[in-house]
């Protein structure tokens, strides 16, 4: 079992992150023109999974904007933002901010991703959501690094995750 804070407050994760040196769980998500997406769909990139809970709230929408900022610069990479958001919402988001340089993934059709990734919220207000994460994977999917942010409000360690690639 993992927890993390939100407010100082611990709460239960389930699931257990993937960690460095492994090869990345499979996974279903929804894109925004509401297909179902694998990993395969972005074969031969790297990958950079910023999983947050919603972007309606402000550390996921400053994460959002920081890694598209950043994603502008990578060679053969992808930024791709993993939340519950409905893709409808989420695009709305992001041709708001102008944000480019990332692609949203949503859990709505697929919550399965949550546990196989380490990233549920079993209780407290957010339960049903993700936890805040970031996972980055290489060409082969194979696990460069993870942190799942310990106290939800906080922001993830963008240069510790960025340097890997």
């Amino acid at each position: 079992m993992t927890t993390v804070t939100l407010k100082g407050n611990p709460f239960r994760v389930d699931g257990t992150l993937p960690a460095p040196g492994g090869t990345a769980p499979a996974l279903t998500l929804t894109s925004g023109e509401l297909a179902d997406v694998t990993l395969a769909n972005f074969a031969g990139k790297r990958k950079v999974l910023n999983i947050v809970p919603s972007l309606d709230t402000p550390t996921c929408a400053t994460s959002t904007r920081k890694f598209n900022e950043k994603a502008a610069s990578l060679n053969n990479a992808v930024v791709l933002v993993v939340s519950a958001d409905l893709p409808f919402a989420a695009g709305r988001f992001c041709a708001t901010e102008g944000l480019k340089n990332v692609a949203h993934l949503s859990t709505f059709r697929h919550p399965e991703f949550m546990a196989a990734w380490g990233v549920k919220m079993a209780e407290g207000p957010l339960a049903g959501l993700t936890a805040r994460a970031v996972v980055v994977l290489d060409e082969n999917n194979k696990v460069l690094h993870s942190q799942l942010v310990p106290e939800i409000a906080d922001e993830p360690d963008y240069a510790a995750a960025l340097k890997v690639l």
